[in-house]
């Protein structure tokens, strides 16, 4: 890794992948249940990730964040690697 890159992490998280953070999705948040639903459809077909029912814009799944083996830091809701 260069001096220029960002501080990545190869290790994941002790919990499920179906499981994200409270600080990447609150447990209060009111279209978490729609969320959850879309992400673990998309996570049983083995889908890179979902359209967000609120937004439409496409969110990586857990599983294929975890496939790529690293976190980006980008903030991702999925992000398999924040404990």
């Amino acid at each position: 890794m260069s001096s220029s890159e960002p501080d990545r992490r190869d290790r994941l998280a002790d919990r499920p992948l179906d499981e994200p953070h409270p600080t990447r999705l609150a447990v209060d948040r009111p279209d978490r249940a729609a969320i959850l639903a879309a992400h673990a459809a998309a996570l049983a077909a083995g889908a890179a990730g979902y359209r967000d029912p609120a937004t439409g814009l496409f969110v990586h799944t857990a599983a294929a964040l975890a496939a790529r083996g690293w976190c980006c830091g980008s903030g991702c809701r999925h992000c398999p690697y924040v404990d």
